[in-house]
C-alpha cells in the first residue's frame, strides 16, 4: 500500500493488482491527481496475470514500472514442513512473481524498456529458523532478478530486487511487537525493524533515473543484519 501511495505522490498512474480491491488506495491515488485502476485476481493463475497486463496496456499504453510484491509468509520448522505451505509459498512468492515479471517484461521489450522491482527478503540471503519455504522462495526471487537483468539489460530493462528485514506493516506489528521481536532487534546492528515507507522509498529510487545503472542488484535494507 505504501509503495502505491509513494509512487502516486511522485506522479505515477497506478494499476493495483490484488486479491481484494482497496478503496483506501484508490482514493489516495486519485487525491494526488493520478489515475488508479484496480484489478482483482490471483497471482497464482496465469490468466489473471495476463488479464492484468492487458488491462494496464489498454489503459495507459505501456507499463514503465513493475513492483512485484505479492507474497505470503507461513513459518514452519523443517521437520514439520507441509506440502500445503511449501506449494502455496512457491506459487505466490516465486512462481507468480516470476510469471508476472515475464508477462510485463515482454511488453517492456516491445515498448522500449522499463524497470522491474522484485520484493525479496533478508531470508533469501541468510538462513533463518522456520523459514524453509519462505527463504527458499526469496532466494529464488534474487536469482530470477539476476537472470532477467542479464538477459533483458540489452532491451533497456532494469531488473532489481529489494531485500528488507522485518517491516512493521500491520502483519509485522502483529507478529513482532512482542518479546520475540525485542530479542530479534538485538541481533540487528541498527537495533530496529523497518517501516513500509522505507521500502517504498527504495522502490521509487530503483524506478527512477537516479538508479539507471542499477541492474541485477539486490538492495538490502536490513539494518546490517546480514553482515553479521
Amino acid at each position: 500500500m505504501e509503495i502505491t501511495k509513494m509512487f502516486a505522490r511522485k506522479g505515477a498512474d497506478v494499476v493495483a493488482f490484488d486479491l481484494k480491491a482497496s478503496k483506501e488506495v484508490e482514493d489516495y491515488v486519485t487525491a494526488q491527481g493520478r489515475k488508479c485502476q484496480t484489478i482483482t485476481g490471483d497471482i497464482t493463475l496465469t490468466d489473471n496475470i495476463q488479464k492484468t497486463v492487458d488491462a494496464a496496456i489498454k489503459a495507459f499504453g505501456k507499463i514503465d514500472v513493475l513492483v512485484n510484491c505479492a507474497g505470503v509468509g507461513f513459518l514452519e520448522i523443517a521437520t514439520e514442513s507441509t506440502e500445503k505451505v511449501w506449494d502455496l509459498t512457491m506459487a505466490v512468492n516465486l512462481t507468480g512473481s516470476t510469471r508476472m515479471a515475464l508477462a510485463v517484461g515482454k511488453t517492456m521489450i516491445e515498448k522500449g524498456g522499463g524497470s522491474i522491482i522484485n520484493m525479496a527478503s533478508q531470508a533469501g540471503i541468510v538462513a533463518l529458523e522456520r523459514h524453509l519455504a519462505y527463504g527458499t522462495a526469496k532466494a529464488g526471487i534474487i536469482q530470477m532478478t539476476k537472470q532477467l537483468a542479464l538477459e533483458w539489460g540489452q532491451y533497456n530493462i532494469r531488473t532489481n530486487a529489494i531485500s528488507p528485514t522485518i517491516i512493521l506493516t500491520q502483519m509485522g506489528e502483529m507478529n513482532w511487537n512482542n518479546e520475540k521481536g525485542e530479542a530479534f532487534k538485538k541481533t540487528i546492528p541498527s537495533r530496529r525493524f523497518g517501516y513500509p515507507e522505507e521500502v517504498a522509498a527504495c522502490a521509487v529510487y530503483l524506478a527512477s533515473d537516479a538508479a539507471r545503472l542499477f541492474n541485477g542488484a539486490n538492495l538490502v535494507i536490513d539494518g546490517g543484519y546480514t553482515i553479521c
